[in-house]
């Protein structure tokens, strides 16, 4: 990666303008001026970023279960609430695929990660939300705790989230279990499917990861990143996770699946490589932490015209730049 690049990518930053806004239950964050996203803390059985407006104002998550009636969006997997992060398995409690009936209902009907308290909310050349929460289950058991802080930034082609989060063992030893359903998920519009499901229309997307494996061949696969790119209103845009060089078990393993759920996941060894069920646990000790770190990124074009693979190396090169200089 050269200097001038990482000078360009700084430069680019810098121009945004990013204003954070707090009201009951959300903080609203803007571009410029120009509405991107909302980190949503109540009324959901877990924080959830949406919507995510991406370049051009362009819807970059499917509205579904949030928002009813979008054309041609499926009803599958009400679990799939835009940008969010959870784990199937976590001491035997599912956190990521149970749900009260409707998506609104009682928290308290089941596993739910729940708001604590808003730490920092502030704008400024990036944007900045901390937060902290409590895994509980149905029947208010204490599993584990997590902060949580989420950057924002961009310019006018091309938009960021930047998601650090920790786990902390602060109520025993926890355990992320082997199951491909977690962990840090973000389900795309329907027009960057890969595939149509039953009820849905428009699917005309397409898939590469960092090993340049396609489509569905980029399921459960090792990498770097996955993109995912396609036409909506006749311009095509992208959008890519990034995996950071720190993570646990980086590269990471994705439940990228060809109907838009894209998830990191470093837990499902078994479901991904047919690995000894078991294979992917950890195990975080009594009093320990698991930070784990992803970037996503929205833009125009698709992934070859974005160059995400730079992309990926601009943002870990200047992270491992800043964490030098401090």
């Amino acid at each position: 990666m050269t200097r001038l690049f990482l000078l360009v990518l700084v430069a680019s930053v810098a121009q945004a303008d990013v204003t954070v806004e707090r009201h009951d239950g959300h903080i609203d964050v803007a571009i410029d001026g120009k509405p991107f996203t909302s980190y949503i803390y109540e009324g959901y059985r877990k924080p959830i970023l949406f919507p995510v407006l991406g370049p051009g104002g362009i819807a970059m998550t499917r509205s579904w279960p949030m928002v009813d009636g979008v054309t041609g969006e499926p009803h599958d997997h009400p679990h799939h609430e835009s940008i969010w992060f959870t784990h199937g398995i976590v001491n035997g409690v599912d956190f990521w695929a149970s749900h009260p009936t409707s998506p609104k209902a009682d928290r308290k009907a089941n596993n739910r990660i729940q708001h604590a308290e808003v730490v920092t909310a502030e704008g400024g050349r990036e944007g900045v939300i901390e937060t902290s929460n409590r895994w509980l289950t149905a029947d208010d058991a204490h599993v584990c705790s997590d902060t949580l802080r989420v950057m924002f930034g961009g310019d006018e082609k091309t938009r960021w989230i930047d998601y650090f989060i920790t786990i902390h063992a602060d109520h025993g030893p926890v355990t992320f279990g082997d199951t491909k359903e977690g962990a840090m998920g973000l389900r795309v519009p329907v027009q960057l499917q890969i595939k149509n499901l039953e009820g849905s229309k428009g699917a005309a997307g397409h898939c590469v990861n960092s090993e340049g494996l396609r489509d569905a061949d980029a399921w459960g696969k090792p990498a770097r990143w996955v993109s995912y790119w396609g036409p909506i209103n006749g311009t095509t845009v992208g959008l890519a996770m990034l995996d950071h060089p720190s993570n646990l078990r980086h590269p990471t393993h994705w439940h990228a699946r060809d109907y838009g759920l894209l998830a990191a996941n470093p837990f499902g060894l078994h479901d991904f490589t047919g690995a000894k069920q078991g294979s992917g646990d950890h195990t975080i000790p009594a009093g320990g932490t698991l930070p784990l770190h992803y970037r996503m990124v929205f833009f125009e074009g698709d992934a070859e015209a974005a160059d995400v693979e730079s992309i990926w190396r601009g943002w870990t090169a200047a992270d491992a730049a800043g964490k030098a200089a401090r």
